[in-house]
């Protein structure tokens, strides 16, 4: 862990302040592109130059897994669908599939800890352990586990940018991870379990009331402090939130921007930001879930999210969809001329 937090630094305050200078001189109003204006300065910080390159090309990574609070009946579906769900992506045929086709976005799938084997698949396999155990009766992953999941996203990142990539968007997939996801976003923002748990692939109102109730049972048999990552990541998991902070921690390494998706990837941005704070400033929030948790996380990330659609399928959909917005942005300010280009004087 140590190693890879050492290679974190902040986003380039000079290439930020040249890109919001040369906003100042662009064919256009000062502030016109509003949010877009802010996400290219923010770009030029991360890849410490003024203008950026554009961020392509861009691949998404679906973290696949498991959890063994799924025997507390906070999902209706079975967790067999997560191993169906990695077959369906890796045949092309998910939602993430056809919006990144759309927007001309890689796929990569992990299994970092699906319960049943999906050796068949043509995915990158990378199993820590088939599925966590049980939050609300004993911590979900030994603390070598958590370690193994992190290095697992973390080294992946490294991976895919030094064959080429300029962008990494996240991607998750498990069912029952909106419950670890609620714990954790609960546990780094203070939030109580009534305000961060939703209803996840749709259950009806008395489930949502036992599912939080799950939530708030766990929260206090493992009490863990705000400043404890690692023992958050112990005690809920779950394996895709490990792997994807490590992969948000790896694209900060390499200055690379990360679009997050929803409440899952909300999530392990917390549990990065908690490993290193200024991992925040590569991060790019995709969309608002629906999943209450989301807008919690959000708001302690500082992140104003570029797409709100009531999405709340998870696979990077959002993340995806917001794909195109970035590259806009980065687009604008190194593209457009300046008034003295154009030859317009004030």
């Amino acid at each position: 862990m140590e190693e890879y937090l050492e290679r974190i630094g902040p986003a380039d305050a000079v290439a930020m302040r040249a890109a919001e200078e040369r906003h100042a001189r662009l064919t256009k109003p000062a502030g016109s592109l509003g949010v877009l204006e802010e996400l290219s300065v923010r770009v030029a910080g991360m890849t410490g130059s003024c203008p950026p390159p554009v961020p392509q090309p861009a691949v998404v990574t679906v973290f696949a897994a498991d959890h063994g609070v799924h025997a507390q009946n906070v999902s209706p579906w079975p967790q067999e669908v997560t191993a169906a769900m990695l077959a369906n992506f890796a045949a092309g045929g998910a939602a993430v599939n056809a919006f990144a086709t759309n927007n001309g976005v890689d796929v990569r799938v992990v299994d970092v800890g699906v319960a049943t084997s999906v050796d068949q698949l043509d995915i990158v396999h990378a199993k820590v352990r088939p599925g966590t155990r049980d939050l609300s009766q004993t911590d979900a992953l030994t603390e070598d586990e958590a370690k193994a999941a992190i290095a697992v996203g973390f080294d992946l990142a490294d991976k895919l940018v030094q064959e080429g990539y300029r962008c990494l968007l996240t991607g998750d997939m498990g069912i029952a991870n909106t419950t670890a996801s609620a714990a954790l976003i609960a546990t780094f923002t203070g939030a109580t379990a009534d305000a961060v748990t939703g209803r996840g692939t749709g259950i009806d109102d008395a489930a949502l009331a036992h599912k939080t109730g799950v939530v708030r049972s766990a929260l206090a048999l493992h009490a863990v402090p705000p400043t404890e990552p690692l023992k958050a990541l112990q005690a809920y998991g779950g394996l895709e939130h490990a792997a994807l902070a490590g992969y948000i921690l790896g694209a900060a390494a390499n200055r690379t921007p990360v679009i997050l998706d929803g409440v899952i990837a909300g999530a392990a941005a917390l549990v990065a930001q908690a490993f290193h704070p200024a991992v925040i400033e590569y991060c790019v929030a995709g969309h608002r879930s629906a999943e209450p948790g989301h807008a919690v996380a959000l708001k302690q990330l500082g992140l104003q999210p570029l797409v709100d659609l009531d999405l709340r399928l998870g696979e990077g959909t959002g993340a995806v969809l917001a794909y195109p917005i970035l590259t806009c942005a980065v687009r604008a300010l190194a593209e457009m001329a300046t008034f003295e280009d154009a030859g317009i004087t004030s």
